[in-house]
């Protein structure tokens, strides 16, 4: 069952929703929790002992960083105060420990479900490099689906019971609910605990406008998934398995087709899921803003995959650029380097980390570590830049909100982009090295010309079709970029016009959806790289 399915769409959410609906409002939590659990048992089956594990093993840590801080109180309010930096030093040295020992226990069995076997793999490749004779067992586990998204959930909730941003919470079933919730359970959006674990106890009524603005929402993600997405995916399928034997063109075109899929993929997955949450009146962060109108390279990671982004930021960028290492490195090479560029290399040693984490959270495979390197490098040439740039823009006068700046700067990153994903959908880092180098040498337009693109799943009238939903979210987006509000504006308008444009949104997923035969039903994308994915050594 996916997000997407008839089964959840019109069996397993209705019957949620009426089960929510029908029992008492402090019932009403626990039918949330108890159709979590159900969802991840159908989605991984036994493999739900993982995220049960992980729930009862932050419950306690989160329980123990408490004790520990109400031991420290305790201890001050009797201490003389010349010794009171001395107690300090000894709890927060404490509270360390079980921080790190509780990110230890969540990270491992990520990386033990996830990356073990890669590891072990890669480790008797270089055995038998140097003729060295020994050689690894391997293990391969099966990882439940979404644990890459759990894990990050649980240790934010760690990091921010230590930091004292929250408050510990004794109740393991709103902590189980937070970490469960079946909307999110599977492709996120990573949700920190203050954000959501409230509004999912509640237990809330369900409410009309609720309902309606949560309908609406999953409809277009529908939009975006089923008429395009799905149908993509034959073209992009056969293009990148076949690699070998298609001209430069044909790839070119074949990366800007799965750049397309992938977000519509992604968010359109990404407006059910935020959809199922706002009809049980909790309010899931946004993880896409207009990505492609990004001006550069930053500001689309900004936009794209936004929880994901803003994770590695809270609690890797920080922790590494604000330490006591990278600020001794910046006073250091500041007078020597300047006001830019002293902090620019200790800052960069943070985006390092940052990027190596993002492209192994991918998966366990070279393409994703050189995707992560390869926005990093980008985003690390932007930093290097700014100055160069600021003062052209001085110099010349011009505004950077020029429209034919502002244009080249969104074209120039769109181009970024394609190439990154190109090197993510590859089978693998060598032939994404390949795919890259016959673009550049053996491009051609014979396959267009002679129609070849045709004869790959998709003809004339799937090409149409895209296009005409394309335009269609293309402007919802502007309109977006512009922040008008579209959903709200619809709602002020007469119940005639409202229910048109429901229908023939309806009437548009149901004739143009990709589906039936010829089409094979997908699974949501991102849910796959959180599997296991073993990247061959070049």
């Amino acid at each position: 069952m996916q997000y997407c399915d008839l089964t959840y769409l019109l069996v397993f959410l209705p019957i949620v929703m009426f089960l929510y609906q029908v029992f008492p409002k402090k019932v009403k939590p626990f039918i949330l929790l108890i159709a979590s659990y159900i969802f991840f048992y159908l989605l991984s089956g036994k493999l739900l002992v993982y995220l049960i594990i992980t729930t009862f093993s932050m419950h306690h840590f989160g329980l123990w960083l408490r004790d520990n801080k109400r031991c420290e109180e305790e201890e001050l309010f009797v201490t003389e105060k010349e010794n009171k930096k001395e107690v300090r030093a000894k709890y927060l040295k404490k509270r360390k420990q079980i921080l790190f020992f509780g990110i230890i226990i969540q990270l491992g069995f990520l990386v033990s479900l996830k990356y073990l076997s890669f590891f072990c793999l890669n480790v008797n490749n270089v055995f038998d490099l140097f003729k060295i004779p020994l050689h690894i067992k391997q293990y391969k586990f099966a990882a439940p689906i979404g644990i890459s998204f759990y894990t990050m959930q649980a240790i934010s909730y760690l990091v921010d019971v230590y930091r004292g941003k929250i408050e510990t919470d004794k109740n393991i079933f709103k902590l189980a609910l937070y970490m469960a919730f079946f909307p999110q359970v599977m492709e996120g959006p990573i949700a920190r605990y203050n954000e959501t674990a409230d509004s999912l106890y509640a237990g809330n009524k369900i409410t009309y406008h609720n309902m309606c603005f949560g309908i609406q929402r999953i409809l277009y993600g529908l939009l975006k998934k089923i008429v395009i997405a799905d149908r993509l995916n034959i073209i992009v399928k056969a293009i990148f398995s076949g690699y070998a034997t298609m001209d430069g063109g044909l790839l070119l075109a074949g990366a800007v087709l799965y750049t397309i899929q992938l977000y519509m993929d992604f968010s359109g997955v990404m407006d059910v899921v935020i959809g199922s949450g706002e009809i049980f009146g909790v309010k899931l962060p946004e993880n896409f803003r207009q990505p492609f109108f990004a001006k550069n390279i930053s500001d689309f990671w900004a936009r794209w995959h936004i929880t994901l982004g803003t994770w590695f930021k809270d609690y890797i960028f920080y922790p590494i650029s604000l330490s006591k290492f990278s600020k001794k490195t910046t006073k250091a090479l500041k007078p020597k380097l300047g006001s830019h560029f002293g902090p620019l290399v200790a800052g960069s040693v943070a985006l390092f980390a940052v990027w190596l984490s993002n492209g192994i959270w991918h998966g366990a495979g070279y393409n994703y570590i050189f995707f992560g390197m390869y926005h990093f490098f980008f985003i690390l040439l932007g930093n290097i830049f700014a100055p160069l740039f600021g003062l052209f823009y001085d110099k010349t006068h011009i505004s950077r909100e020029n429209v034919f700046i502002r244009l080249f700067n969104i074209i120039k990153t769109v181009i970024i982009v394609i190439f990154g994903e190109m090197f993510f959908r590859a089978p693998g880092l060598k032939a994404g090295l390949i795919i890259f180098k016959k673009i550049f040498t053996e491009f051609s337009l014979v396959s267009f010309t002679n129609k070849t693109i045709f004869s790959l799943g998709l003809d004339k009238y799937d090409f149409i079709i895209i296009g005409v939903t394309l335009v269609i979210i293309f402007v919802i987006s502007i309109l977006k970029e512009k922040n008008v509000e579209i959903r709200e504006s619809l709602a002020k308008k007469p119940i005639v016009l409202r229910w048109a444009v429901y229908y023939a949104l309806i009437f548009y997923i149901l004739i143009f959806g990709a589906y039936g035969t010829g089409y094979v039903p997908v699974d949501p994308m991102y849910a796959s790289f959180q599997v296991n994915d073993y990247g061959q050594i070049l």
